[in-house]
């Protein structure tokens, strides 16, 4: 297979160096595992982390992320507990949906109550996706204007799924076993609570409402286009 035959690139953000394994990660290991390249995009090191020193958080991140299938890069915009939402950061997440060329694109959610980081993140990306496409925007004209075909949210804890909009279910039940070894590479971040656990179980009743055993909820950001009826396969009405 020549490297024009290969799936674009999923390109996921988080704020934080566990996010993205947290929030997605068996979206992330079913997408690989079937020949999609991955890049994750960490903008911090867990500088304000109650658990972990940048440098071990940096070294889990990192192996989580190959755990996956993934690469991965880090952005220093303030740092851990300090991101802001400013046009400057925007940018530099646009120059990257630039470089990479991605069709899909994984950020948090917007929902407020939450770590303010996430949420951070998500507007800084969804800001970015647009930038990436306008052709005449000064600072990105190092690389070809890119628009990418959907993004989604991933949402890190309950709390922060959004009760405005409808889940795209993804079944991972083939990828538990990936995710749940790059979950447990955050050793720091299991000193506090049992996340593992937590995620594993919200998978495990997504995909009781689905009909498959493990599924994860996306949320897109805007409404998805099918040719076809005969492309939606089912729903997750199963009771």
């Amino acid at each position: 297979m020549s490297p024009s035959d290969l799936p674009a690139t999923l390109l996921a953000f988080g704020a934080h160096p566990d996010d993205i394994e947290f929030g997605c990660g068996g979206v992330i290991a079913r997408e690989t595992q079937s020949g999609r390249p991955a890049h994750f995009v960490i903008c911090s090191r867990g500088e304000s982390g109650t658990n972990g020193t940048p440098a071990e958080r940096t070294a889990e991140a990192q192996k989580s992320a190959a755990l996956l299938g993934a690469t991965c890069e880090f952005l220093n915009l303030g740092g851990d507990a300090h991101l802001t939402h400013t046009v400057a950061h925007a940018l530099q997440l646009a120059a990257i949906i630039r470089r990479l060329r991605p069709q899909i694109v994984l950020a948090p959610t917007l929902v407020e109550n939450q770590h303010p980081d996430h949420v951070i993140v998500g507007r800084l990306v969804r800001d970015a996706a647009r930038l990436a496409r306008y052709g005449g925007v000064a600072e990105l004209r190092e690389t070809p204007a890119h628009a990418i075909a959907s993004l989604l949210f991933y949402a890190i804890t309950p709390d922060a799924e959004p009760a405005d909009r409808s889940a795209l279910l993804i079944d991972i039940s083939s990828a538990v076993p990936a995710w749940t070894a790059a979950m447990e590479a955050h050793t720091t971040q299991l000193r506090t609570r049992n996340y593992v656990e937590l995620q594993l179980t919200r998978a495990r009743v997504n995909g009781l409402r689905s009909g498959v055993a493990h599924a994860t909820a996306l949320f897109p950001n805007d409404p998805l286009v099918f040719d076809s009826l005969a492309q939606l396969a089912r729903t997750a009405r199963q009771f």
